[in-house]
């Protein structure tokens, strides 16, 4: 058996045609979805992409490894200390390393650990490619590095191969001549030129008024400047999809490949991504800022010969962490999962189609706002301690079965699932924390300054531009207030 675990940067489940989206972008990820199981409540328990990852292939979350920034001293695994032998337990215990423990042969093709110098993402692999360009580089890019490997390695058995693809991820630059798949399709419904008029009024870096932000100096080739009209959200979503459509284009390169090799039916194919990307929830543009359901929850297929056979095309709706997913892995492999890990493994429902699932998930952000959130039934409960320069209440309540965008705030209306979800979340905090014997590394993040995306320059730069563009009133607001939340 082998196995390809693709890892497509910023893919919201919402936008792959096996999830219902409208469009047809995902053809190539709908049939491996056809043939195996689909998870339709997976979450990376912290974002972004850093801690994310940090969180997939430690087996920990965020309040455990204290990764979850993008700068500051929460961007980086908390020391081990006295107790560190001549290796870390953080090496010994990652994902790739109790992989090889069992036998397996891994390998990782990505440019993240030099993106972010965050390292420990390849802890234990046998061998890593960066493909060079930081993140910016595209799907062609990417699979001559996967191609000459599989070639390479298709006579190998027992190989666990990473593979990252990034299209989706701003800037939104698949090559022109790749055309415009979706030109003719309608944007989604729910962002109408009512919703857009409300967002242009508010604030915060990504907004309608520059969804490129604030440090973008050139405008990408399929974005636009502003959202003014429903019009142009439709040019800023047609850039995002094509995103995706490309990546599933050379997925299905890679599907082709290996039946020519003649390894497709022994080789499990698991497609998720580091986090989604909200596009107008939360008055957030082409980014990933919240602790949200856009942000935080991703798509998990899984086509596993000799595991999946039963389940093919259907859907689970268990709550999982995306560290699941790696003890799922490691069970699979014949490996044992270290005590420290926090992943439950559903290796049984793939198998047989049990239920499973966590009766709630707590969530967080530390990069662009310092949210932390309580996923439970059909509610997620979003509480702000930063609001990153976003115009923010201190208490968000959604009801996601009736409103999956996240339009209608509950929190003043139903104050028994407001108390709920906090008692989740206090719940949650203490038990993780005595775990850990740390503080809390959301409020490491505010001692320091701030999410590293949202601190004072950044915030200097936003107040003049909402100068500029008559906003004053909200300029003051965040002069004054910083990343308080609204009350």
């Amino acid at each position: 058996m082998r196995i390809i675990y693709i890892d497509i940067d910023s893919l919201r489940p919402d936008h792959l045609g096996c999830y219902g989206y409208h469009r047809k972008t995902s053809p190539n990820i709908d049939k491996i979805a056809a043939e195996g199981a689909r998870f339709t409540n997976f979450y990376a328990p912290d974002t972004p992409c850093l801690p994310s990852r940090t969180a997939f292939f430690s087996g920990q979350p965020g309040v455990q490894t204290g990764v979850v920034n993008h700068g500051g001293s929460r961007a980086d695994l908390r020391p081990q200390g006295p107790t560190r032998n001549f290796r870390s337990d953080a090496a010994d215990n990652a994902l790739a390393s109790r992989l090889r423990q069992a036998g397996w042969y891994t390998a990782s093709i990505s440019p993240f650990p030099q993106r972010h110098t965050a390292y420990q993402i390849w802890y234990g692999f046998h061998e890593t490619h960066d493909t060079g360009f930081g993140g910016l580089e595209r799907a062609h890019v990417v699979y001559p590095v996967l191609d000459r490997w599989l070639q390479n390695n298709a006579s190998r058995d027992q190989w666990f191969l990473h593979v990252n693809f990034w299209d989706p991820h701003t800037p939104y630059d698949v090559p022109l001549e790749y055309g415009q798949p979706f030109k003719n399709d309608p944007p989604p419904a729910w962002l109408t030129q009512d919703v857009i008029d409300r967002h242009r009024a508010s604030y915060g870096p990504h907004e309608a008024q520059r969804p490129v932000g604030y440090d973008t100096p050139n405008l990408p080739p399929r974005a636009v400047k502003s959202i003014t009209t429903v019009a142009d959200f439709k040019t800023w979503i047609d850039g995002y999809d094509t995103g995706i459509h490309y990546a599933d284009f050379y997925i299905g390169k890679l599907i082709a490949r290996l039946k020519e090799l003649g390894i497709y039916e022994d080789t499990a194919i698991v497609v998720s991504a580091d986090h989604g990307e909200n596009q107008g929830e939360l008055e957030v543009y082409g980014d990933h800022q919240t602790a949200d359901q856009i942000c935080n929850r991703v798509p998990l297929i899984v086509r596993w010969p000799g595991v999946t056979d039963k389940q093919a095309g259907k859907s689970f709706d268990g709550l999982h962490y995306n560290f699941d997913l790696a003890s799922t892995f490691v069970e699979l492999c014949g490996g044992k999962q270290p005590a420290s890990w926090a992943g439950l493994s559903f290796s049984q429902t793939l198998k047989s189609g049990s239920s499973a699932g966590r009766e709630y998930l707590c969530l967080s952000q530390g990069a662009w706002s310092c949210q932390r959130s309580a996923r439970w039934g059909d509610y997620i409960l979003i509480r702000t301690y930063d609001t990153g320069n976003k115009n923010f209440p201190s208490l968000m309540l959604f009801n996601l079965k009736e409103d999956p965008h996240e339009q209608h705030n509950l929190a003043s209306t139903r104050p028994d699932l407001v108390g709920h979800g906090l008692q989740l979340m206090d719940e949650w905090l203490a038990k993780n924390l005595r775990e850990s014997g740390h503080s809390d590394p959301l409020f490491d993040v505010i001692a320091e300054g701030g999410p590293l995306h949202a601190r004072e320059k950044d915030r200097k730069e936003l107040c003049a531009h909402l100068r500029k563009t008559g906003r004053e009133h909200h300029a003051e607001w965040l002069e004054k207030n910083g990343g308080k939340p609204h009350d």
